[in-house]
């Protein structure tokens, strides 16, 4: 279970360090084997693999003449990349997927229970302003009646 946000730095290679209080988990789950996608809203999932493997053949079974399916198939199939943590916990951030999510040195690592999203600092700042605001944050029906 991965929770969390933890503010890290991408080093002058590009390699970003896993937390050591996620780097056993990720070791256990997927012996160090992740996936990094694209997100739409601007940020990138990375999941152990095994938990990757059910979300991708439930996006490839979409149809691909629907022009919102296959446009989600684009960005998080299309995106996906495998990455192998090194011996020091770090894993390396293609060029393709740090363009798209304008991520620089710094960064925000968020546990979302079965994956992480990393997102560039600022990005995480604004989105996390706007919910604290309440602009354009309406419940979910499926959480009518929630409380915590």
């Amino acid at each position: 279970m991965f929770r969390g946000a933890t503010s890290l730095s991408l080093d002058a290679k590009n390699r970003l360090a896993i937390p050591t209080k996620h780097r056993e988990a990720m070791y256990v789950e997927s012996a160090g084997n992740l996936v990094l996608t694209a997100h739409p809203h601007r940020c990138l999932l990375l999941y152990p693999q095994p938990a990757w493997e059910p979300i991708q053949a439930k996006m490839m079974a979409l149809s691909s003449f629907d022009k919102q399916s296959s446009a989600l198939q684009r960005l998080l199939v299309g995106y996906a990349e495998d990455i192998v943590l090194d011996s020091a916990g770090r894993m390396l951030v293609s060029p393709v997927l740090r363009d798209f999510a304008g991520l620089s040195k710094d960064v925000m690592l968020v546990g979302q229970g079965s994956h992480f999203e990393l997102w560039s600092l600022e990005a995480w700042r604004a989105q996390l302003a706007q919910v604290l605001q309440g602009e354009d944050f309406t419940m979910p029906a499926e959480l009518e009646g929630f409380s915590l």
